[in-house]
């Protein structure tokens, strides 16, 4: 007896559970509140909206008709899109800008166009008051130079001239920016042979 009194309240709070009718809304009524949100948005936007101004005429160019724009380039009209020609580059690092900047400035000699290891030295004058060296460059053009005298790409000066070799002092800068100087030789190539 007590496990039918419970199987019938089972029974009885299952019927109750079907009974209750559910307030799901309807399809039509879904459209309904979703076309009135819409028009609430719409009309939020118009209010918040400034007035159309004309556009700065180097940032906006025209767009041919026929191709396809992306929303966030586009203005409200359709018919112009964002022109990045005379912005910054926002993925190029502020340093390389930097020595492009000072490579344009300081324009070289002659010598500071090539890397110390493409020059070669052809003769030395060293037992005067000031030692000279001849340096020919990839071209064949020679150059007189003496202590002090820029040379190379890397910020290069001669320190040393001596019997057969000269020494440039150059500097490198590496990827943490540390400074760090470097002495290069360049000797006389003797031929062989008589």
């Amino acid at each position: 007896m007590r496990y039918a009194a419970i199987a019938s309240l089972i029974a009885l709070f299952v019927l109750a559970g079907c009974d209750k009718q559910t307030n799901q809304p309807t399809s039509e009524e879904f459209q309904q509140e979703r076309a009135a949100l819409n028009a609430r948005v719409a009309a939020r936007k118009a209010k918040k909206a400034p007035a159309p101004q004309a556009p700065a005429p180097s940032k906006i160019a025209s767009v041919p008709t026929g191709e396809p724009l992306s929303d966030s380039f586009a203005s409200s009209s359709g018919e112009s899109v964002y022109d990045r020609t005379d912005l910054r580059d926002p993925f190029r690092s502020f340093e390389w800008e930097r020595k492009e900047l000072a490579s344009e400035r300081v324009e070289g000699g002659p010598l500071e166009q090539f890397d110390v290891s493409q020059l070669s030295v052809i003769a030395v004058v060293w037992k005067t008051g000031s030692a000279r060296a001849l340096v020919e460059d990839p071209g064949g053009e020679s150059y007189i130079i003496a202590k002090g005298t820029r040379i190379g790409k890397n910020d290069g000066r001669v320190t040393k001239i001596d019997d057969n070799l000269v020494v440039v002092n150059e500097s490198y800068e590496d990827y943490l920016g540390n400074v760090t100087q470097k002495d290069v030789e360049l000797r006389i190539r003797r031929s062989e042979g008589g």
